[in-house]
């Protein structure tokens, strides 16, 4: 049964990529239904074209489809630049837009609640992407390495009769706490809002959904399509969550 919601926020699709997960993000854009999407950075990887490990499948094109098509009938679409499509963003001053969908560097969202939230990809307060691009570059080709070492690891163990377990998430959550601590990546987000007078945030980039409160403003992040398939969700009575899509086909069990 299709779910229709106030706003729908989804990001780092990383769509041009070996392991992004386009065929469950196709099902969730068919079962799923929005006043706006907001599409929060790093959707397309334009990494992989300079790296010439470009891996576009049919899967890729039926998602920008199902986007466009959202866009058709009248969602309203929003494309917030990330560090991975960046070469989208010396077009934002000109007002640079395709198939009706927008393009920002950030935008602001009123909620159903009233409040104001900024939406940003985040990479500009990530400590390692900003001081120190190339950390930032090397840290992109081990979580790939991790990811194929992944594969082979769950291979083995479904041949032992056990069940999935997601090292590179496991390790990049370790790593993220040791990267936030030095950073503070989620308290620079939030201090920034709260200087400008925003009740709260809503990102991506470091692909970890969560939904909490940091002195005093709500940090929302909407997760990836790479590894956990989340997405965040405004319901029309104001309620914010992460919705968890497991679904490829409609033959599946959510």
């Amino acid at each position: 049964m299709q779910k229709t919601y106030r706003s729908i926020f989804i990001s780092d699709v990383h769509l041009g990529t070996r392991d992004c997960q386009a065929e469950k993000l196709n099902n969730f854009l068919k079962n799923n239904t929005c006043e706006t999407l907001y599409l929060v950075g790093d959707i397309i990887d334009a990494w992989r074209i300079q790296q010439n490990k470009w891996r576009w499948k049919q899967s890729h094109t039926n998602v920008v489809r199902r986007v466009l098509g959202h866009a058709k009938r009248g969602t309203r679409v929003v494309y917030v630049a990330g560090n991975h499509d960046e070469f989208l963003r010396p077009m934002i001053p000109y007002g640079f837009s395709f198939g009706h969908v927008e393009i920002h560097n950030q935008i602001e969202h009123i909620g159903a609640d009233g409040r104001h939230y900024l939406v940003v990809h985040g990479d500009l307060f990530d400590g390692i992407t900003r001081l120190a691009p190339w950390i930032a570059f090397l840290g992109d080709r081990a979580y790939d390495i991790i990811l194929s070492v992944n594969s082979k690891f769950n291979w083995i163990r479904h041949r032992m009769g056990f069940g999935y377990f997601s090292l590179s998430q496991f390790l990049k959550h370790k790593v993220k706490k040791a990267v936030d601590f030095i950073f503070k990546f989620e308290e620079n987000l939030a201090n920034y809002c709260k200087k400008r007078g925003f009740d709260g945030v809503i990102c991506g980039h470091i692909h970890h959904a969560e939904i909490k409160e940091i002195n005093g403003v709500a940090y929302m992040n909407d997760g990836d399509w790479v590894e956990s398939c989340t997405a965040l969700v405004e319901h029309h009575d104001g309620r914010w969550e992460i919705v968890t899509w497991t679904r490829e086909t409609d033959n599946e069990t959510k």
